[in-house]
């Protein structure tokens, strides 16, 4: 079983008070690297979901005493809790998810960079008036917190979400109850420990909540006390919430599901564009929304291209996160781990060539290790080019013209993120201009970051998260004129 002074309670967290489940009800987190029960954490009831709604609804104030001065005090405590902590709350992102140990550490610096964003940036929700005078009345713009907000997160970035929603929603004033992913509550759990030593909040500002997301989230739906919900997870999943929240008009910020094109022209600096790739195709063992799930390639470099692939690909290494020098740790589940196996099935059975790895015969059992693969040759009835993988699988498509790959990066329902490599400035705006993605990477594989939006178009959601656009999720918008 885990052990950290992080984890001293395994509980929720209700009403500023660490609160186990009211029946009794346990679930088990495993470690996919070993496969073993690492903790068993509460699972709770619809009556302590309700508690918590409650519980949040008492600390709402739509106006003092929580300042914006006194908001910025609680951002910048969790920026420091986390940049203080790193190294523990990695090493428990690592274990219950898998991704390498350096690689956890870094999502708790990307964390606390939306406090800290939030924090320095919070004078936008101030007030302000109008310089013109309609009617004769002076007018006054306040940004009001919406309420208690629901916060609904996955397990593949288990503190990098959770910082996106909640440093909007304290930045706003708005209490919140939290629901993590079944299989990495642990990281949640460590991050309330930080807020309940080093943040003064008032009780039920913050409220956290792990079971079944059936019972969760029909409370989270129905409540008239829960105005406003924030989603991210499967485009599938998001549509349900959509027709859920309709009787109550809730407001919704989602992001969903991904099908990402990664655009290598014949122009472009292949090496670079094969280095971002791998950063961006590998992070978490390809379990990112945001990663390259379409690979299409130039015909007249995709044999060079391919090579620099393998070459890298052929040097990584696949082990447990917590040991040194691991590239690629283990996938969540055995779920994700045959999704992507099917995919590589199909493919190579559909004409697809094998370019790195190994084939699906080869990979054995009872382990979640995915070896990063390589093929080419894919084409649209393929699974791997329908469908989000989830995981390391790098499938290769061939292109001739700039119309022709435009055409086929938006051949999805998905709009979250793409990538365009070209040399070529004009084309470069003509691709990112013609792609339906909510971000577009330009010789760069980068994905969000916390001074900038971020979200989806089409089916992969609505609503952004990170910079201003995402500072102003959680509040609305008060109108006061007043007459002379």
């Amino acid at each position: 079983m885990i052990e950290s002074p992080l984890l001293e309670k395994l509980t929720g967290y209700i009403g500023g008070r660490w609160t186990d489940s009211s029946q009794g009800n346990t679930f088990d987190v495993y470690n996919p690297a070993t496969g073993e029960v690492i903790a068993k954490v509460p699972s709770m009831p619809e009556a302590d979901v309700v508690a918590a709604v409650a519980a949040g609804k008492s600390a709402l104030r739509l106006t003092s005493p929580y300042t914006l001065e006194t908001r910025r005090k609680w951002l910048e405590g969790i920026r420091d809790a986390l940049k203080n902590n790193k190294e523990e709350v990695g090493r428990i992102l690592c274990m219950e998810h898998g991704k390498p140990l350096k690689e956890a550490q870094g999502e708790v610096d990307y964390a606390a960079g939306f406090f800290d964003y939030c924090s320095k940036h919070i004078q936008a929700l101030d007030a302000h008036t109008l310089t013109e005078k309609p009617k004769d009345c002076t007018w006054t713009v306040h940004y009001r917190p919406i309420g208690v907000a629901g916060l609904i997160t996955p397990w593949n970035f288990p503190i990098g979400m959770i910082a996106k929603k909640l440093s909007a929603a304290l930045a706003a004033g708005c209490p919140s109850v939290i629901k993590p992913a079944s299989e990495t509550p642990l990281t949640m759990i460590a991050l309330f420990s930080l807020i309940d030593k080093h943040v003064d909040m008032p009780d039920g500002m913050v409220n956290l909540v792990m079971g079944k997301a059936s019972v969760i989230g029909k409370v989270l739906c129905e409540s008239p006390d829960v105005p406003m919900l924030s989603f991210t997870g499967s485009t599938e999943v998001g549509r349900k919430l959509v027709v859920d929240t309709a009787e109550q008009v809730k407001k919704l910020a989602l992001e969903l599901g991904g099908n990402a094109p990664f655009i290598v022209f014949d122009d472009a600096d292949l090496d670079s564009a094969a280095d971002n790739l791998i950063a961006n195709k590998f992070r978490g063992g390809g379990q990112t929304c945001v990663c390259a799930n379409r690979i299409f390639v130039h015909e007249k470099v995709a044999e060079a291209f391919g090579e620099k692939l393998a070459e890298r690909v052929n040097r990584m290494t696949v082990g447990d996160g917590l040991k040194e020098d691991v590239d690629l740790g283990p996938l969540i589940n055995k779920a994700g781990f045959d999704k992507v196996k099917r995919h590589l099935e199909d493919a190579l059975a559909n004409g697809a060539s094998l370019v790195a790895g190994k084939k699906p015969e080869d990979l054995g059992d009872g382990h979640l290790f995915f070896p990063p693969t390589v093929i080419t040759d894919v084409n649209r009835e393929m699974c791997c080019y329908r469908e989000e993988t989830f995981g390391p699988l790098v499938p290769m498509a061939l292109f001739r013209t700039e119309e022709e790959v435009i055409d086929a990066g938006n051949d999805t329902e998905f709009g979250l993120a793409s990538y365009v490599f070209t040399n070529d400035a004009e084309r470069a705006q003509r691709v990112a201009a013609g792609l339906r993605f909510g971000h577009v990477g330009w010789n760069t594989g980068t994905g969000p970051t916390p001074e900038a939006p971020f979200g989806g178009m089409k089916a992969s959601g609505i609503g952004r998260e990170g910079g201003l656009e995402g500072l102003f999720e959680f509040v609305e918008a008060q109108t006061v004129p007043r007459g002379f």
